[in-house]
This record gives C-alpha cells, sequence and structure tokens, in this order.
C-alpha cells in the first residue's frame, strides 16, 4: 500500500521538486497539488500533507491537516521557538506528528551541527545568510534553527558578544546572535557562521548551487514521517546529528 501525499505550495520551486519526488518514489502517490486558488479540503484523505508556501499561510495549513488526520511535513519558514511550542501542545498526545525542517539539504544540516558544537568553543559569532530576491521573508528558516542551536549549545556560557547590536545595520538578534540577510541575484542559498576568536576566525560556509540538492532530504522526511510521533524540528535526528550534539555536549 504506498503512502498518498498532498503538496501544498506545488506550483513553487521547492513544491515542484518534492512533487517530482513523490511521483517518482515506488512507495508514494500524488493525491493532491495545492496551488494559491486551490481549496485546503483537497487535502483531505491524504496520509501526508507537505506544506511549502509561506509563514503566515503555513499555521493555517498545518491546523487543516492535523483536523483532516494527516501526518504533516513543513518547509515553510516562520516556525520559531515559541510557535513551535504552541503546535506542540496542540499535537500533545494526539498521535499525530509534524516534522518541520527548516533545510532539506544534508549539507546545510551537517553545516549547522558543526556551527552548533563549535560555538561553545568562541564568544563572538555572527551569521551570515544570502537568499535570492524572490526570498521574502528574513532572516531564513535555517539562520534561526542555526542560531537557536548555537545557543542552546552556550548553556551556561552566557551570551555571545554581540556590540552594538540597537544599531540596525548590525542585523537581527536571532537567539542573541546577530544574523545579516543578503537578498539577491545570482545566488540560490548560502549560509556562513563566523566565529572569532583571540587571534583566529572559523568559518563554516554552506552553498547551496542547485535545488536538487534537496531532493534527498525530501526523501528521507517522506520516509520517516509514518513512523513519527510529536512534533520534530530539522533533519537531524533523522541523520543521527543529534545524538552526536549530546554526545559532545559533556551534560
Amino acid at each position: 500500500m504506498t503512502t498518498r501525499v498532498a503538496v501544498v505550495g506545488a506550483t513553487g520551486k521547492l513544491g515542484r521538486l518534492i512533487t517530482e519526488v513523490v511521483s517518482e518514489h515506488p512507495e508514494l502517490t500524488l493525491h493532491a497539488g495545492l496551488d494559491s486558488r486551490s481549496a485546503l479540503s483537497e487535502v483531505d484523505g491524504a496520509d501526508i500533507v507537505v506544506d511549502v508556501t509561506t509563514p503566515t499561510v503555513s499555521p493555517r495549513v498545518v491546523e487543516h491537516a492535523l483536523s483532516a488526520g494527516a501526518r504533516v511535513l513543513v518547509g515553510s519558514s516562520g516556525w520559531g521557538a515559541e510557535r513551535v511550542a504552541e503546535l506542540e501542545a496542540r499535537v500533545a498526545d494526539s498521535g499525530s506528528a509534524v516534522l518541520i525542517v527548516p533545510n532539506f539539504s544534508l549539507g546545510s544540516v551537517v553545516a549547522t551541527t558543526l556551527a552548533a558544537l563549535a560555538a561553545r568553543h568562541f564568544d563572538s559569532i555572527e551569521v551570515i545568510e544570502r537568499h535570492r530576491q524572490s526570498k521574502v521573508d528574513s532572516p531564513s528558516g535555517t539562520a534561526v534553527r542555526t542560531a537557536e542551536l548555537m545557543a542552546e549549545s552556550r548553556r551556561g556560557r552566557g551570551p555571545v558578544a554581540a556590540p552594538h547590536a540597537d544599531q540596525r545595520a548590525r542585523g537581527e538578534l536571532v537567539a542573541g546572535i546577530p544574523v545579516h540577510s543578503l537578498r539577491m541575484d545570482g545566488v540560490v542559498a548560502q549560509q556562513e557562521v563566523v566565529l572569532g576568536g583571540e587571534g583566529e576566525q572559523l568559518r563554516i560556509l554552506h552553498d547551496t548551487v542547485s535545488n536538487d540538492a534537496y531532493r534527498g532530504g525530501v526523501i528521507r522526511a517522506l520516509e520517516a514521517l509514518p513512523s513519527l510521533r510529536g512534533v520534530h524540528v530539522g533533519l537531524d535526528a533523522l541523520l543521527g546529528l543529534d545524538r552526536l550534539r549530546l554526545a559532545t555536549s559533556g551534560e
């Protein structure tokens, strides 16, 4: 028996790629592909609903999908710690599952894990993220996730050094870490974490040059979702990277 998948936001770049992945996968079937004119009721009957819409639309899609009894894969931005906590309360004890993936690129997930590990050893940390002009939100969900994991990794060490953070040109503070967002031609997606220490700098750079980078993560997420329960953020657990962070945390 195949798993029925509905994609909301199917006409966008990521939505088209996910639709292709579903169509090519032997254990998945496309139940529906929705665009901005579609009624959300079209997802009813799907086993998995994939949301790749916008930060403002995403919560409504997730709520409808859960009410329809589907598991949900969220690829939209805007799911920070506060919104995730609200979703956890909604999903608790329901038997449902929501997997929120800020970035489907396996390399990006590894780079974020490396940044979280390194953040314990540096007090001067900033993030620069670059995306195409058409990306409407900033900072990116990946940058927010990276900053939150670095801040969590630094618990007990104290806040990072972020002088003059009240000046607009210093970026937005996310979990106490300055994040700078560029929106410009000539780039798909790029994130650079810069960590400064006495007499040295460490730069962790991930560059996405094609949307094909997301295929592997999409497949991992769709294959794992039927067996998940509750709310999960990132592909970290699916790749075993959460265990790596825990093993090296000293806790």
